[in-house]
């Protein structure tokens, strides 16, 4: 978590929230790209039948993204019935520990690009030396 903190702070204008329950959400623009979720009824243990509270939520550019990370048994990715048709995988705390830096890094970035104002991303793109691709 303290490298999710890292990654995402280190994007322009984010700002981080933290709920009264200690949950946080980073924010780019008023609008969120990545967050702890609440415990829901959709995202439960498959052992224990116990409705996860180690649930973080992704943006992804779109659904096709989604399809391919949440297919490739090899990642920690999932979602559940409430976020289908929409641009977001799931992936539980713990699991954090198996994406490396760089990883973890791209699905950060990525989120926080889904959500930045054109503007902004086009000059963090271009401090990236990543060119525009549209």
């Amino acid at each position: 978590m303290a490298d999710l903190d890292e990654l995402a702070l280190g994007l322009p204008q984010t700002v981080k929230e933290i709920s009264d329950d200690g949950r946080v959400a980073y924010l780019v623009h008023g609008k969120r790209f990545c967050l702890h979720r609440t415990r829901r009824p959709d995202a439960r243990d498959p052992e224990t039948g116990e409705r996860l509270d180690d649930v973080l939520m992704f943006r992804v550019p779109d659904l096709e993204v989604k399809e391919l990370l949440v297919a490739d048994e090899r990642t920690p990715y999932f979602t559940t019935p409430h976020f289908d048709g929409y641009p977001a995988v799931l992936l539980r705390i713990p699991d954090l520990s198996r994406l490396d830096r760089e990883e973890l890094h791209d699905l950060v970035a990525e989120a926080w690009l889904t959500r930045a104002q054109k503007r902004v991303a086009k000059a963090w793109l271009a401090e990236q030396g990543v060119g525009d691709e549209g």
